[in-house]
C-alpha cells in the first residue's frame, strides 16, 4: 500500500513538473531579427626608405605595386554590404616631397577610383584620411567592384638630399571597416 501512494505521488509530481515547465515556443521572432556587423580589417602596408627613393632619382616613381582585394568577389557579400570606409595615415621623415595614388581596380584591371595623397617633406606631421563608401559617401559600387589595388609613389623631390632624421622614411598604413547586413 505504501509503494502505491508513493508511485501516485511520484505520477502526480512528474505530471505537476512536465505541465508547470511547459511554454509554447514561438519561432516566428528570427523573421524581425537583423544582425549589422561590423568587419574591420587591414587592407596594405607600405614603407620605404629614402636611399630607396634617392636611387629612384628625381621626380620619379620609386614604388609601384599591385594587389589583389577578393573581400567582395563572394556574391552574398557584396550583396550586403551596407557602407564601408577605408582610411589612411601616412608619416614622412624623408627630405622628400611624395605624392601617393592608390588606384581601386576592377576584374578587367579598369580604375575604378583614386585616392591622391601629396605628402610634404619632414616635418609634415602625420597625414590621416578616411574616406566613406555609401550613404553619404562615394558610391558603394566602388568597393563591390574591386578586385585590387594599385599603390604608386613618386618622389617630386630631389634625388640627392638627405633628411636630418635617423632612419627617415615614408609609410603608409591603410584598413577598411565595413557593415553588412545579414538576416
Amino acid at each position: 500500500m505504501k509503494k502505491l501512494r508513493y508511485l501516485g505521488l511520484l505520477a502526480m509530481g512528474l505530471l505537476f513538473f512536465v505541465t508547470s515547465c511547459s511554454d509554447e515556443q514561438d519561432f516566428s521572432q528570427i523573421d524581425d531579427l537583423n544582425i549589422t556587423p561590423t568587419i574591420s580589417s587591414g587592407l596594405f602596408y607600405f614603407e620605404s626608405d629614402e636611399e630607396t627613393i634617392n636611387t629612384a632619382g628625381a621626380l620619379s616613381t620609386f614604388y609601384s605595386r599591385e594587389a589583389t582585394f577578393n573581400a567582395f568577389s563572394e556574391r552574398f557579400v557584396a550583396e550586403h554590404v551596407l557602407e564601408g570606409s577605408i582610411g589612411y595615415v601616412i608619416e614622412n621623415t624623408t627630405s622628400k616631397e611624395i605624392q601617393i595614388a592608390i588606384q581601386f581596380l576592377n576584374d578587367d584591371g579598369r580604375v575604378l577610383d583614386t585616392e591622391i595623397f601629396d605628402i610634404e617633406a619632414d616635418p609634415s606631421g602625420i597625414l590621416t584620411r578616411e574616406v566613406f563608401y555609401g550613404t553619404g559617401g562615394k558610391s558603394l559600387d566602388i568597393l563591390v567592384n574591386t578586385t585590387g589595388f594599385r599603390i604608386l609613389a613618386r618622389n617630386l623631390g630631389d634625388g640627392t638630399s638627405e633628411s636630418s632624421t635617423q632612419d627617415s622614411k615614408i609609410i603608409l598604413q591603410s584598413g577598411g571597416e565595413f557593415l553588412f547586413e545579414l538576416q
